[in-house]
């Protein structure tokens, strides 16, 4: 049997598997953390198994769930409900749309059902607010309150939401084990229980896709493909590589750029030569795997491009299609490719190495076969956290045009796996989140400001934001076309937007007030805290939104006692808050948040001590996020990057919309949890801070 035949079988069981027994597929067989180096034979292997047994066994399944009473409750006001995540949607912006005719689809459900502006998360922060729509609590009560923490013996920035320990595994032979070598092993740190998985307990079956923190993906009686910090295959969270002939552009990178790397290419005869730099090796892990292309120019607009066994052509500007890339045996990437320069000096953009969905070296779904399903029924497609590369854009590897496009392709993709699980989930839930919204704003907003600091490329993308905002409807439109009359539908944002034009250098504010102090004879400008020290420092900011008080028994050179933290923090928040911008004397900090008052549950003693809340138009400069000591307090944002959320979350709420018509009272993100297992006739755990929404 060929391999097309074999992968319509497959596609075939698996659908009598989706129709007959919703609630089995919920084992989890998968690679564990790190690299799995599990093949595609592997993988239809699994999948022939554990279909067949499904098919065996689904009679006895049914009497069991009948038996424990578990599936949807005859009590429950719903049978099926869809979420809509439309990341970042601006309420202001929304509502004008509509007022102006040019949201029909989002003007629709509102009149037939219900819309607010819906309270947001402090920070308003994707992955924080996020989590608490997953969870129905605070961040207190899940751990996540910021893209970064910091590692407490060495106050350096780390990863929020994951964490990657070596592990030693066992071979075991009743009560004996013998040591078979250590693995990495990857933890994701979010807390707390999402609620699908609460419904997967009572037997009701969930697809979840792409919804942020949600890497690496828990075990739970659903499917799920996880999304924001999912790695790349190197394991960074995403780095682009630009390759170019030019060596005045090496020279005019030789200060280091931001999310990627500046390769050469080597000019033989009429053709460029180049390596990409892979995933680690495991025989050597201190090197990389690589792969060596080339580019061979045939005119200024047109270029042949060949990597492994791969021959294709590149056109000037254009991104590809996803291309398998091979690493060692058994290690497979895909990547876009985009021919940035052609003669006299050629250039390439090369994507970050994304995990292959059909091959997965890590543990990017659950079950581990799910991604290979989308793959085969639609075609490869991207598997980074954040696959839209904002800092390719920032360090003009891409250009706005080449960005939009790698936008706008990511959402074609999206759309396809949604409505491909939508028509598969009969009842249940189906949730799945668009990021194209958040992103196209993130970069795009400058166009819409026109005090914005940031150049332009020209007057054909003043439009990009309004257009989103109308292929957004679209897909409002299309997915109501699709629902049946009883089912529930929801849009929500997890926040709104607001420019981003001048920087805050948070660590230089704290410097040159006499709350940071650097060694002797060392001067500004150094990253990662290297020059600071610690004997006389009494607070630092890391990450997009904090402050933290070097305090005793808690950072491991802390010198604050718990009294003087206390009158610390009252002291930084008065005088950041009459902070001004001397550029023309405007407010800049809304408010300062202790989070003592805003946080509760056991994690809330890891959160930052203060949060704080900028008015739109300001937020923490670029290199204080990573702990540098800059030489001036404000800059210029002129990066493309010119839209953001990090503002006072009461300022920048998201959107709520439900095809029911009901009386939205302040709804909050943690309000969607307990509403969705209300629906269901689920009892809501005492924990949940929530109310029912509808």
């Amino acid at each position: 049997m060929n391999k097309n035949k074999l992968s319509r079988l497959l596609l075939f069981v698996y659908l009598l598997q989706q129709a007959l027994i919703p609630a089995f597929a919920h084992a989890y067989i998968g690679p564990g953390a790190g690299f799995a180096f599990l093949g595609s034979a592997f993988v239809f292997i699994l999948t022939i198994g554990l279909a067949v047994l499904t098919i065996l066994f689904w009679p006895l399944q049914l009497l069991l769930r009948k038996f424990r009473k578990k599936g949807i409750s005859k009590k429950a006001r719903a049978r099926r409900v869809v979420i809509m995540g439309l990341d970042g949607l601006e309420p202001k912006l929304v509502e004008k749309y509509m007022a102006e005719g040019r949201l029909p689809n989002f003007q629709k459900l509102k009149d037939e059902g219900a819309y607010s502006r819906l309270g947001t998360t402090l920070p308003s922060l994707s992955p924080v607010a996020w989590s608490t729509f997953q969870t129905g609590v605070n961040p207190g009560a899940h751990n996540i309150f910021d893209f970064l923490t910091r590692d407490k013996r060495y106050c350096l920035p780390l990863l929020s939401s994951t964490e990657t320990t070596s592990v030693m595994k066992y071979f075991r032979f009743g009560p004996f084990k013998v040591k078979r070598g250590e693995r990495a092993e990857v933890k994701l740190l979010r807390k707390s229980k999402p609620f699908w998985k609460i419904l997967g307990d009572r037997g009701i079956f969930s697809n979840i896709i792409r919804v942020p923190i949600s890497y690496p993906p828990e075990k739970f009686a659903g499917n799920i493909l996880s999304a924001m910090c999912t790695p790349d295959l190197r394991g960074t969270q995403g780095t682009f590589s630009f390759f170019t002939s030019d060596p005045g552009h090496h020279e005019a990178s030789s200060d280091g750029i931001i999310g990627g790397e500046v390769n050469s290419l080597e000019k033989i005869g009429d053709t460029y030569h180049g390596v990409l730099v892979g995933p680690p090796d495991a025989a050597n892990p201190s090197q990389n795997l690589k792969l060596n292309f080339t580019v061979t120019p045939k005119s200024t607009t047109l270029a042949d491009f060949q990597i492994g066994n791969d021959k294709f052509s590149l056109e000037l500007g254009k991104l590809s299609d996803w291309i398998s890339v091979k690493f060692g045996k058994k290690i497979f990437g895909i990547a876009r490719f985009c021919l940035r320069a052609s003669q006299p000096e050629c250039s390439v953009y090369i994507s970050p190495i994304n995990v292959d969905p059909s091959n997965p070296a890590l543990p990017i779904s659950q079950p581990i076969y799910f991604s290979n399903w989308i793959a085969k029924s639609q075609g490869l497609f991207g598997t980074l956290g954040m696959l839209e590369d904002t800092w390719g854009r920032n360090e003009l590897a891409l250009n706005d045009s080449a960005f939009l496009e790698q936008a706008y392709l990511t959402h074609n993709e999206r759309e396809k796996m949604f409505f491909e699980t939508l028509s598969k989930t009969r009842e249940g839930l189906c949730c799945c989140v668009f990021d194209a919204s958040d992103r196209i704003q993130h970069m795009f907003w400058r166009y819409m400001d026109p005090n914005h600091p940031s150049p332009l490329e020209g007057d054909e993308f003043k439009d990009t934001i309004p257009k989103m905002y109308e292929r957004m409807d679209e897909l409002v439109g299309k997915t109501m076309s699709k629902l049946n009359p009883k089912d529930t539908f929801v849009i929500l944002s997890d926040h709104g937007f607001a420019s981003f034009r001048r920087c805050i250098g948070l660590n230089a504010w704290l410097y040159q007030n006499g709350y940071l102090a650097l060694k002797e004879g060392a001067k500004p400008g150094r990253d990662y805290f290297q020059d600071v020290d610690w004997s006389k420092t009494k607070a630092f900011a890391v990450g997009l939104s904090g402050i933290y008080i070097n305090r005793k028994g808690r950072e491991v050179n802390g010198i604050v006692s718990e009294d003087e933290a206390r009158l610390l923090k009252q002291e930084l928040s008065t005088k950041i808050e009459q902070l001004r911008d001397p550029q023309d004397n405007a407010e800049v900090v809304s408010k300062v948040y202790d989070t003592v008052v805003h946080y509760t549950g056991i994690y809330a003693k890891d959160a930052p001590d203060l949060i704080i809340g900028y008015y739109p138009g300001f937020r923490v400069s670029w290199d204080s996020v990573t702990g540098t000591v800059e030489e001036e307090i404000f800059t210029d944002n002129l990066k493309a990057w010119s839209g953001d959320h990090h503002v006072d979350p009461k300022l920048i709420p998201g959107i709520l919309f439900v095809n029911q018509k009901k009386e939205l009272n302040n709804p909050h993100i943690a309000d969607l949890a307990p509403t969705v297992l209300d629906l269901f006739n689920v009892p809501i755990p005492k924990y949940m801070e929530g109310k029912v929404l509808i």
